[in-house]
């Protein structure tokens, strides 16, 4: 017996080192894709945290990036592992014109052939991109006025872009310029003054929210021109994006204080991480806004974080207002009428063919609730209710309800939530 025991206690150590020869020799440094390796590890021990290099850590445990070889032996010894979900933006897909009858979701409305529209030469001999039109139908349908040459308001308000990062040396972002952080890196988890968007999506969704025209009033205008961004790069180049990366921008968020969040991304899954974020910084006082989801017209689409009550969940409508085929709907008429509960839509408005800002200094057109939630997000920038002595956050968002005008069907419903949200007419 006493021979058998001192055989077991050999057998563990000899196990425990092959773990650490495993862990150190094949650490997955190049595994960064939403594909594969990345993984949360429930266990809180410092040792753990160490061997496996821990990336975020949590309450109930921490993510790493993981080989197959880590992952076996560590689960050898009884630690519980399972893979971080991923969200996702945009596919990767041909991109090609989309109609109100086609999804963005499989065909997103990137017109690169009028990328640019317009070059003018600046002083230094470079190219100048130059919009169709400095105020596009969308911000003409929010400031309810088809004739306005620019926008005002935002100042003072930060707002947060989850998102594939931003170009700030895009002529119309250049001011608005907040706060820079890459979530996304393999080898730290955070690297400030880093977020340099390989995708475009992040450029365009921060176009929409508060793009400046640039200092020659030669380009395009945002909602709240004034607001300033803080470009939070969760996601990839290929638009996927890491729970956990998400998990922790928003932490990060509320610790650097943003008033506003803008998520333009989405997942059919409830995602513990995301939702324990979402409503920590919501019960701080940070307003939370998100693409509804592309994945109408059927009912009960809508996509997490948007389908939580905590987060302002927006569809898309086309220049005649209606709401667009493919944009997710909610179950509005099912729940408590008045009120937002998981799974409602709370607005619809702009989200289809919308012109903003790209990655490489001019512009282009998109189609999605991607585009839509920007939208809401700058209109709240707009009207921060900054005297409220109560909650801002909640106060805003009540506003916006107040701002809401009704679209078919009438009253609240699945497809539009509250409404349209648009600045009052004079």
């Amino acid at each position: 017996m006493v021979y058998f025991e001192y055989n077991m206690k050999i057998t563990k150590k000899l196990c425990f080192c092959l773990l650490l020869v495993g862990v150190f020799t094949f650490a997955p440094f190049a595994n960064a894709s939403a594909e594969g390796g990345r993984y949360f590890v429930k266990s809180t021990k410092g040792f753990w945290k160490n061997t496996l290099n821990a990336r975020h850590v949590f309450d109930n445990g921490f993510s790493a990036d993981l080989s197959d070889f880590q992952v076996r032996f560590a689960k050898l010894f009884g630690v519980e592992i399972e893979p971080v979900a991923a969200l996702q933006i945009l596919p990767d897909e041909d991109l090609t014109l989309s109609t109100d009858s086609a999804k963005p979701s499989e065909t997103p409305a990137l017109v690169p052939s009028k990328t640019p529209v317009q070059i003018i030469k600046g002083q230094k001999g470079t190219a100048r991109y130059v919009p169709s039109d400095p105020t596009p139908w969308g911000i003409e349908t929010i400031y309810n006025n088809s004739l306005i040459a620019s926008t005002s308001g935002g100042f003072g308000i930060n707002v947060v872009v989850l998102d594939t990062g931003v170009n700030f040396n895009h002529p119309d972002l250049k001011g608005r310029l907040g706060q820079c952080k890459d979530f996304t890196n393999v080898r730290f988890p955070v690297v400030d003054n880093k977020c340099e968007d390989k995708n475009g999506h992040g450029t365009h969704v921060a176009g929409i929210i508060a793009a400046d025209a640039g200092a020659d009033k030669l380009g395009i205008y945002g909602v709240a021109p004034s607001a300033k961004i803080f470009a939070y790069k969760v996601c990839g180049a290929n638009g996927s994006c890491y729970a956990d990366d998400i998990a922790v921008g928003l932490k990060t968020a509320v610790s650097q204080g943003a008033n506003i969040v803008n998520m333009s991304f989405g997942t059919d899954r409830d995602i513990s991480l995301i939702k324990d974020a979402v409503n920590d910084a919501w019960s701080k006082g940070v307003l939370l806004v998100a693409a509804a989801g592309n994945d109408g017209p059927f009912p009960d689409s809508i996509d997490y974080p948007g389908a939580y009550a905590s987060v302002v969940a927006v569809g898309a409508i086309n220049e005649s207002l209606n709401v667009v085929d493919w944009s997710s709907r909610g179950t509005n008429l099912s729940s408590t009428l008045g009120i937002i509960e998981d799974r409602d839509i709370e607005f619809a408005v702009p989200g289809d063919s919308i012109e903003s800002t790209w990655n490489n200094g001019g512009y282009v057109i998109l189609s999605g609730t991607s585009m839509a939630s920007p939208f809401v997000a700058g209109l709240a920038a707009k009207y921060w209710q900054s005297a409220s002595s109560v909650n801002k956050a909640q106060t805003t968002r009540e506003f916006l309800w107040k701002l809401a005008k009704d679209i078919l069907p009438i009253g609240e419903d699945n497809y539009s939530g509250f409404g349209l949200p648009q600045v009052p007419a004079k």
